[in-house]
């Protein structure tokens, strides 16, 4: 027992060190650890625990679907609906059709284990494609096809897998596969739903954030078994309630409890998907033991490696290429996906745990069986080493460019404006009632956080590092020194034993939330590039009638600067310049916030950005960008 535990502790700090060095290299984490694990599998000392189909299915695959699931827009799922279907349904289909072709043609075994083979490497591992397509900086559209395919195509895979599995281990008709595979498809959802306002109804009943953390972390089994139980599929059952839980998680779970989920599964995903990686790789030498005696030969085991690698390969560009009027329809404003794009897509196939997992789900009886596992595991080494490397200089070299983060930032300034004016809105009600108002200083406070908030979030656009310190940043590194010092002095009383840790644990986690924020906001971006003006994201202001009649309207400035803040002795922290009369005023963000001052002053309902690469406008009226 004590030398098991020796090397269950070797093999998952293995899984820590590894893994992190490769997030701070770049480096492909499945891949080298993937590398490691085969290294390893011939190593005499080194233990190959056995994969058992129990394990992998029921203690693996929910928990990862899970955290793959909750990390997913329900809203950009349901636009990407015709990627759901082309891609994780439609493609997933016709992979595993395409190999068990092959694998007929090239094994002398049924149909049902070529399908079964088919299956197993028929869904890419989307996971590696988003981390490399943030890394990298591919248009948003994209990382979201990709995170959408990840989900359901997982799910299609594992009902196909059982499908052909019921056709290896016993006789079945035609039109009994397809019942049962309509039961299975028709069970998740189901199961998923229930257990999703189920769940849903357990987080609204508490506030405490260690038993919704609790009810989250056992939600995958709630979900998986009861709808492997009644013959559905278990796995779409997870992604279903992932989805949905997720989507109501913001009005069903406190924000502590939300933050503690989003920490506690990242890290349950961070860990398990990279032991699966090391794991499989450790079954090298096994199967490899037992491919030696397989009656095939190295020859024609060899031929069905390189021909089921680049089946898998060539099938996923033809496909979409040859499905993109289905694929690629246009989104909110009109635009689709160029061929370049749509290239980047159909080289991110990469193929990863899933494949590694599913592969040792199949029945011992199956014929050939280690032959198949050696046919998933050059698939995925295939393509983690051709695909994962290489994606970032496709990606470059077929032109698909990330969204520009100053728009970004533009966007989420507008949004955060007004959901704030909300807020404030709100206080004014409470304080016209008298049993709800609070004092004036305490309304003081509260209008100056929201304001702070805002002026922080526009001074973001503010892009060379040489300016001057705007208020919000000399608020945060002031704020930030002096919790530094509020921090130190909680500690000598600890040491000094003058205080009780349970109360020295609870200041110094509000402590830790408020330096969470502000260095969340104190992280710079990186310089803006000028080569093209900062506009609002296409289609903003669509409604507002203040800004279409501005549309066209460039007015004289009367000045270069603001000309109040001159005669103050203020420094501005950003211009703007009004579309109606010319007028230069500084932002909300500088003393005299003097643009909105002519606003009030005028009723000029426009003002446009006087920044140099910036050519955005702002409705007062309305509050709304254009």
């Amino acid at each position: 027992m004590e030398q098991f535990a020796g090397w269950l502790l070797a093999f998952v700090v293995t899984v820590i060190i590894v893994a992190s060095w490769c997030r701070s290299r770049g480096l492909p984490a499945p891949l080298v650890l993937t590398a490691l694990g085969l290294v390893g599998s011939f190593v005499p000392f080194i233990p190959h625990p056995q994969l058992s189909p129990g394990l992998i299915l029921t203690g693996l695959l929910p928990p990862l679907l899970y955290a793959a699931a909750i990390q997913v827009s329900l809203i950009d799922f349901a636009k990407e609906w015709r990627a759901v279907l082309v891609l994780s349904v439609g493609l997933v289909i016709v992979t595993t059709l395409a190999v068990g072709a092959v694998g007929v043609w090239l094994l002398p075994v049924p149909l049902a284990v070529t399908l079964a083979m088919g299956a197993v490497v028929g869904p890419p591992d989307a996971v590696a494609a988003t981390a490399v397509g943030r890394r990298v900086g591919l248009p948003r559209r994209l990382v979201t096809v990709l995170e959408t395919e990840s989900l359901v195509n997982d799910a299609t895979a594992i009902v196909l897998l059982h499908t052909t599995t019921a056709a290896i281990v016993g006789s079945v008709t035609a039109a009994q596969l397809g019942f049962a595979f309509v039961l299975s498809v028709a069970g998740g959802l189901v199961v998923g739903f229930l257990v999703s306002r189920l769940v849903g109804w357990l987080h609204t009943q508490t506030d405490d954030q260690l038993t919704s953390t609790a009810i989250s972390l056992v939600t995958p089994w709630v979900a998986f078994l009861p709808a492997e139980a009644i013959q559905g599929s278990g796995v779409l059952a997870v992604v279903v309630a992932g989805l949905l839980i997720a989507h109501r998680a913001p009005e069903q779970m406190s924000a502590t409890a939300r933050h503690a989920t989003r920490l506690n599964w990242s890290t349950v995903q961070f860990f398990l998907e990279n032991s699966v990686f090391l794991l499989s790789g450790l079954q090298l030498a096994v199967i490899v033991a037992s491919v030696r005696e397989s009656r095939l030969g190295a020859g024609p085991i060899a031929a069905l490696c390189v021909a089921v690698f680049l089946t898998v390969v060539l099938v996923r560009p033809l496909w979409i290429f040859a499905m993109a009027w289905l694929l690629n329809s246009p989104d909110r404003t009109g635009a689709t996906m160029t061929n370049g794009e749509l290239g980047v897509l159909s080289f991110a196939g990469m193929r990863g745990v899933v494949t590694l997992a599913a592969v040792f789900m199949l029945p011992p009886s199956t014929p050939h069986r280690e032959v198949v596992e050696l046919v998933a595991m050059v698939v995925v080494a295939g393509t983690l080493l051709l695909q994962g490397l290489t994606l970032p200089l496709v990606a470059r070299r077929l032109g698909a460019k990330g969204p520009d983060p100053r728009a970004d930032a533009l966007h989420g300034s507008a949004l955060l404006r007004r959901s704030v004016d909300a807020g404030l809105a709100e206080l004014e009600e409470l304080q016209a009632d008298p049993t709800t108002a609070v004092s004036d200083q305490v309304r003081q406070d509260l209008v100056g956080r929201s304001t702070r908030t805002v002026n922080a979030a526009w001074e973001q656009l503010r892009g060379g590092a040489g300016e001057k310190e705007a208020p919000g940043e000399a608020y945060r590194r002031a704020r930030l020194a002096m919790m530094t010092a509020e921090r130190r002095e909680i500690l000598r009383a600890r040491d000094a034993g003058e205080v009780d840790n349970e109360i020295i644990v609870r200041l110094l986690a509000t402590l830790e939330l408020e330096e969470t924020m502000l260095l969340r906001l104190t992280e710079r971006a990186e310089r803006w590039s000028a080569a093209a003006d900062l506009v609002a994201p296409e289609g903003s202001g669509d409604g507002c009638e203040h800004l279409r009649r501005t549309r066209h309207r460039h007015p004289r400035p009367k000045s270069t600067t603001c000309l109040a803040c001159q005669a103050n002795g203020d420094d501005p922290v950003h211009l703007r310049l009004c579309l109606t009369c010319g007028h230069v005023g500084c932002c909300d963000s500088s003393v005299g916030r003097h643009a909105t001052r002519h606003f009030e002053e005028t009723g000029h309902p426009v003002m446009r950005s006087f920044e140099e690469g910036e050519a955005w406008r702002w409705c007062f009226v309305d509050t709304i960008l254009g």
